[in-house]
């Protein structure tokens, strides 16, 4: 078993409750500090404070989204946002003060300390008392995306699926059944499409009026430096938007022809892109969620055996929900225990050759997790998405080579090696997409549903939206964006994917020429946490943090000359 960190600070059985906390924060925030060691000594507590309530609130989300039916489980949740964060917020913004204000600041390691001075110094900057109330707003109101799309699902036959079951029809070689099922799907959606436009409109002007008390012109701006973007600019993020539309929708404009000739067809149907072309049935790596966590604790075994002991560690301590059903959250995620140091994995199988990937990609996430679960305090583990993504995406890659412990024979290896490299490029071209679609969205911060559904099918259109023909369920296209869980709940959380996915390519490039020398660079980078710049982290990796066109472009024809030897 799992056993979490001894307190040496806070009370063992302390109660989640603000009556409780408020003490502590008293006592934090009235502490005379009389030396360097002090303060040190004076951080780790503070840590050891926010890490029990982070991980409070982890299990209270987490138990939601595993049942989103659940009002009792929704309140928890819902408690914590409205009683104890507003209540917290404060009292935090007073602790920044008092360290970055403290005679001794100066003297601590600057090595050691200077990424997470520099976050909170850019925390004080950013607060306003009057945010927290619209904060806490935000808290809630985003989570009924959760509710909302959880509780979708279309029946096929007799029988009722969530929409994650559904989609594994559309790998149907059926081209009527695959159509059937993907108009039941989307006919489901546009249901909600007047659900979701109202509760996004409202997320939307909450988050306009952050921007406006933290005195920005408007939410992207606001976010990029809430974010902790120090390393690029939103004009970075439009040059990369252009090079992903320069060198990677080429590529796939001619995967999308070889597809509509293997599949003899005069157009591509939004049913016809998840179909594999050599007319076989659908991948099917394994049977069960039980079954897919012992072959990822297999998997990962064989490239390392230390990947395999913390999916192992998982299961033994019941870390795992993966199978879809109804009236859960839809998506998958792993979410770190800030003080048993374990992460738990959410997912929604449907026993597809997706959830494998999506079983890799988070069990690299997870790894993440072990491996900064002991540095000193707990700020060190708050990582950027640009390296969080890195984690998991790069295991996507690496852990390709090991797949046979998924699939029998050798053909089917090969298939799930080419879709998957593929999925690579096609992952870029919708991270531009979403992320260009929310900074047009926030810097139009007025704009009406007709003007946001204009400018999304602008946006999606040199990008190739999705290299299929539209014309007869053109509501389906305009609509497309809801599906992106992100755009509700995590605004601006995209462009890392992207970011994320070129050094993961870059990572593997390494792991390929060298295995043995390629895993511990990307371990010995995870295990930085975030007490390095991101370009460092990056470095220790072996690799760098360029989105630029030529770089794009090399690591592009990587991948497709990687796509032509298999």
């Amino acid at each position: 078993m799992i056993h979490k960190k001894t307190r040496t600070y806070i009370p063992a059985d302390l109660e989640i409750k603000w009556e409780t906390l408020e003490p502590i924060y008293k006592e934090l925030l009235n502490r005379s500090i009389n030396s360097v060691e002090e303060l040190e000594q004076w951080l780790k507590d503070g840590s050891e404070l926010q890490a029990a309530l982070e991980e409070d609130f982890a299990w209270r989300y987490i138990r939601m989204t595993c049942d989103t039916n659940s009002e009792e489980l929704l309140a928890s949740f819902q408690y914590f946002a409205t009683e104890i964060e507003p209540q917290t917020a404060p009292y935090n913004n007073e602790l920044n003060k008092k360290l970055v204000n403290s005679e001794f600041v100066d003297q601590l390691n600057e090595e050691k300390f200077y990424i997470m001075l520099r976050a909170v110094k850019k925390s004080l900057e950013l607060f306003r008392e009057e945010n927290i109330p619209l904060q806490t707003e935000i808290q809630v109101e985003q989570q009924k995306y959760q509710s909302i799309t959880g509780a979708m699902s279309v029946h096929i036959g007799e029988k009722e699926y969530t929409l994650e079951q559904a989609s594994v029809f559309l790998k149907d070689t059926d081209r009527s059944k695959r159509q059937e099922v993907w108009e039941k799907i989307t006919a489901r959606r546009l249901q909600e499409k007047t659900v979701l436009d109202t509760l996004f409109d409202h997320l939307r002007a909450l988050r306009h009026n952050v921007a406006l008390n933290a005195g920005f012109e408007n939410f992207r701006d606001y976010m990029f430096q809430a974010l902790g973007r120090f390393d690029y600019t939103p004009q970075d993020c439009y040059a990369f938007h252009a090079a992903i539309e320069t060198e990677i929708v080429p590529i796939l404009r001619e995967q999308a022809e070889k597809r509509k000739e293997a599949l003899g067809l005069d157009a591509l149907k939004p049913w016809d892109m998840d179909v594999d072309i050599s007319g076989k049935p659908a991948l099917k790596p394994f049977n069960s969620g039980a079954e897919l966590v012992e072959k990822s604790i297999q998997c990962f075994s064989n490239i390392n055996r230390y990947l395999g002991e913390r999916l192992e560690i998982m299961k033994d301590n019941n870390l795992f929900d993966v199978e879809s059903r109804k009236g859960k959250a839809p998506g998958g995620y792993n979410y770190p225990l800030s003080e048993t140091g374990a992460p738990f994995i959410f997912m929604n199988s449907a026993n597809t050759f997706r959830d494998l990937t999506t079983m890799v990609h988070e069990g690299g996430h997870a790894v993440h997790t072990f491996l900064t679960a002991d540095l000193e305090l707990n700020d060190f583990k708050h990582c950027p998405s640009e390296v969080a993504e890195l984690a998991s995406m790069s295991m996507e890659l690496i852990s390709m080579d090991n797949w046979d412990v998924f699939f029998d024979n050798e053909e089917d290896l090969k298939r799930a090696k080419r879709d998957q490299l593929f999925d690579v490029l096609k992952t870029l071209p919708w991270v531009a997409v979403v992320d260009q679609f929310q900074h047009w969205i926030y810097t139009n911060p007025n704009h009406t549903d007709a003007e946001r559904t204009e400018a999304w099918l602008k946006i999606y259109e040199p990008f190739g939206a999705g290299f299929a023909d539209w014309s007869e369920h053109p509501q389906a296209g305009q609509n497309l964006w809801q599906k992106q869980l992100h755009i509700f709940e995590v605004p601006f959380y995209y462009i890392e994917y992207g970011m994320a996915q070129l050094g993961a390519i870059a990572v593997w490039k390494n792991y390929k020429e060298n295995p043995e020398k390629g895993l511990q660079q990307y371990l010995e980078a995870l295990k930085l946490g975030y007490t390095k710049t991101i370009t460092e982290i990056y470095e220790t990796a072996g690799i760098k943090f360029d989105f630029s066109a030529g770089y794009v472009k090399e690591l592009a024809e990587f991948v497709k000359a990687e796509m032509d030897k298999i």
